[in-house]
């Protein structure tokens, strides 16, 4: 029960209240956005002052070797699966939305592992790092073949005025992505300040860590409030994809973690990031790249 005593998680329950109620009590959209981007940048600096007292090392390589495997695998085995019941459209955006990563649910579990005083590796925010693009990727050539079946099928040309977004401006949005990029250039800073970096940036990156990830949190939990709503009159299908689907997933990092001989926290972490779904990054590049997908669905 201690578990779920902890400040951060209650203040996203408190959110959910709040919002369950209809109170007027907000964040403004301005400050969560400095929230997301403070997060970020604590994670990718402890990440890399990690990284700078550890190295790169056989344990190291292998956890992100792990990491990019999955982010692969994921989105695949989801397009599969919700393929039989949704169209190609709709369930290339799904799995991308599984196959990515939430930084915030990341960053989340690294608190925890924290407080219970459980080791882990700084180059697992590399890890998560890697596994944001490749399902957005994934994503975008899935609509593209799509959209070739069927105008050959209609038995028509390409649509000059309509072209298909191209694979290197897909790669383009989905690598040089703010939040992504921060993360990296914080992680690169804290690797070549190393130790004398992490005594500098302390205050900052330490200290105030914990009630910002609080304030995050009491936001999301009124955002998930207003949206729960949205659930009504969908697929129950689909239902049992978004409630099992984190779970197999996480199940899935956890064998591949057992098989590696990760220690327990990178094995956690795995974990977290199999199980956990984009909810900025991907519907940001889906609704530009896939439009015909209902992004209510997403």
């Amino acid at each position: 029960m201690s578990t779920f005593l902890d400040p951060a998680i209650l203040f996203f329950v408190f959110g959910l209240l709040a919002g369950g109620v209809r109170s007027n009590l907000e964040i403004p959209p301005p400050i969560a956005r400095f929230l997301s981007l403070y997060l970020l940048m604590a994670l990718g600096l402890k990440g890399g002052f990690a990284l700078a007292a550890s190295g790169l090392t056989a344990q190291v390589t292998l956890s992100l070797l792990a990491a990019l495997g999955l982010a692969v695998v994921i989105p695949a085995i989801g397009y599969a699966l919700l393929r039989r019941f949704l169209n190609g459209y709709d369930a290339a955006a799904i799995a991308a939305t599984y196959g990515s990563v939430s930084a915030v649910t990341f960053i989340t579990a690294v608190q925890y592992l924290d407080t219970h005083a459980v080791a882990y590796g700084g180059h697992m925010a590399a890890a998560m790092a890697l596994m944001e693009s490749p399902a957005i990727v994934m994503a975008v050539l899935l609509a593209n073949l799509a959209r070739q079946r069927e105008r050959r099928a209609a038995g028509l040309a390409a649509d000059a005025a309509h072209p298909a977004p191209r694979l290197r401006h897909i790669l383009h949005e989905s690598f040089t992505d703010g939040a992504q990029l921060l993360l990296l250039g914080a992680m690169l800073v804290g690797i070549l300040t190393g130790e004398a970096g992490q005594a500098a940036m302390k205050p900052f990156a330490a200290d105030l860590f914990k009630g910002m990830l609080a304030f995050f949190l009491l936001d999301m939990g009124l955002l998930a409030a207003r949206h729960m709503g949205d659930l009504r009159g969908k697929s129950p299908w689909l239902l049992a994809y978004a409630l099992c689907g984190p779970l197999a997933h996480a199940t899935l990092a956890l064998g591949l973690a057992a098989a590696l001989g990760l220690p327990p926290g990178n094995g956690a972490l795995l974990m977290v990031l199999a199980a956990s779904a984009s909810y900025i990054a991907v519907p940001a590049v889906v609704r530009v790249a896939i439009p015909e997908a209902n992004p209510s669905l997403y």
